[in-house]
């Protein structure tokens, strides 16, 4: 939880958008992260999920593959 009592952002302050539109250093969506000041708490958990699941895939090297 953040300062403030709600979900943390999971900015890493790495921010650099993939091919895809996500960010290399949080794992979250373009769309995510403008929708991240609006979002309601259980909207930011399920984007901070889903970031989670989404950034090992990002960090791997153009043509590899999760084993």
């Amino acid at each position: 939880m953040g300062a403030d009592g709600r979900p943390a952002s999971p900015c890493r302050r790495q921010c650099c958008l993939d091919d895809v539109q996500v960010c290399l250093g949080c794992g979250r969506t373009l769309g995510e992260i403008r929708e991240w000041r609006d979002a309601s708490d259980g909207r930011r958990l399920q984007i901070v999920e889903a970031a989670r699941v989404r950034r090992p895939a990002t960090l791997l090297p153009s043509g590899a593959a999760l084993t």
